[in-house]
């Protein structure tokens, strides 16, 4: 890893900073929130031992919590698109973290988002 050779000027974080960060771990929040709701909305699975004692399973997704899933998506890669920005235009040094998991919960939550347009709500 190259050093850079001139005199560190950053005494401290910056407000931006602080900003990216906070927007990073929010869009990491909902995307958790969008699992956990994920499994609540999903098909129920069939089961073996479900099936032998002719229970009832739900087998499409519950349109309801689907559309929450499709809005706490859309929040995890608009947070995640805004500290993208931010880190963008903070960042001027090579040696500044690129942030790939913020660029990855993005890629993450828009295919995510672009299924449930697709396959689900058909």
């Amino acid at each position: 890893m190259d050093k850079w050779a001139g005199e560190e000027r950053r005494k401290t974080t910056d407000n931006w900073h602080i900003i990216a960060r906070v927007l990073s771990i929010g869009g990491w929040l909902f995307f958790i929130a969008a699992l956990i709701l994920s499994y609540y909305a999903a098909p129920e699975k069939s089961y073996g031992l479900v099936r032998y004692h002719h229970l009832e399973v739900r087998d499409s997704w519950l349109t309801p919590l689907t559309g929450y899933l499709f809005v706490v998506l859309l929040f995890s890669a608009f947070s995640s698109y805004l500290a993208i920005l931010i880190n963008k235009y903070r960042q001027r040094r090579t040696m500044d973290n690129t942030h790939f998991n913020v660029v990855l919960l993005l890629v993450i939550s828009i295919a995510w988002a672009s299924y449930i347009i697709f396959h689900i709500n058909k």
